[in-house]
Order: structure tokens, then sequence, then C-alpha cells
């Protein structure tokens, strides 16, 4: 048939990964060690023990938690271990650091165990535009991960991409 209208997209071996669709449900939750401190400065390790015993960690059921501390104190390693051995039974995801960090921990596990067979030998175009607070290191892990069976690598979408790296 001379007028019929073929989706060459759709017929297209391009794959097109969206990290945005890879972003997991759940809050995201900064614990605040200096509300724990002593004049927000000071670990006292009787206080700090009873404040880890009489608080409700329940609340973080499936949550991603960051521990970190907004005062310049110096937090001894074992209080984060302490704090991590509380939260680990209920939050999907404790590192400490920032939100930033955080995200950044969780895109690297999901990147590591994405099957890139399905890429094998094929066009990728990694989308760009996120609404949800993507980190800049993902698109690098994404690349590291890809890039050994892409056949082609472009940023952006489809009607405007950026070619970052195609196999010779």
């Amino acid at each position: 048939m001379a007028g019929e209208i073929v989706n060459r997209v759709a017929n297209s071996p391009l794959q097109t990964i969206d990290l945005e669709d890879f972003y997991p449900k759940g809050p995201r939750i900064v614990f605040d060690i200096k509300d724990w401190l002593f004049e927000g400065l000071i670990l006292r390790e009787k206080d700090f023990r009873d404040q880890v015993k009489s608080h409700d960690w329940e609340q973080y059921q499936d949550c991603y938690v960051a521990l970190s501390c907004s005062s310049d104190a110096i937090i001894p390693s074992w209080a984060h271990l302490l704090l991590a051995t509380m939260l680990t039974p209920y939050a999907k995801k404790v590192v400490v650091g920032d939100l930033e960090l955080l995200e950044t921990v969780v895109f690297k596990e999901i990147i590591d165990n994405f099957d890139i067979e399905k890429l094998k030998d094929k066009p990728v175009i990694i989308k760009g535009c996120a609404s949800k607070p993507i980190p800049s290191s993902a698109y690098t892990f994404l690349i590291q991960r890809i890039q050994p069976v892409a056949k082609n690598i472009m940023f952006g979408e489809a009607c405007s991409t950026v070619p970052l790296f195609k196999r010779k």
C-alpha cells in the first residue's frame, strides 16, 4: 500500500533510558544528629544512647535516610553505626551524608542491577530532562554500565540528541 503510514520510531532499534522511571518510591529523610547533642555540639554517650532507646524507629518504615549533623560537632563513627542498627529494620537505605549522597548511593545500586542485555549493539538515548532529583553521578554510572554493550549513546530527547559515544 502506497499510502500506509509506518511508525519508524516504533520499528527502530533505538532504546531510550529515562532514569526518572527508576526513581524509587519512599520518603527521603535527613536525620540530624545535632538535635541529640548537648548544646548541639557535644555527644554524651549515655544521653545519646538514652535518646536512641526511647526514639520511635518505626516512623522510618520504607524511608531513605541520610544521617548528618548540621553543627560543627565531631561525631564518632560508632554513633552513626548505632543509629544504622536501629534504622536498618525499617529504612530502605541508610547513609552518612546529605540527600544528594543518599540519591547517589540509591542510583548506584539501581544501575548496577540494570539489565543491559537488551541494549546490546543498539543505539541508546539517555533522557536528560527530569523532574525528580536524579544525581548527576547517576548518568555517569549509567554510561559506564552501558557503554561496553551499546552501539552508540546519545543524550537528550529523540528530536534533539547530543552524541556521546559511538562504537568503532
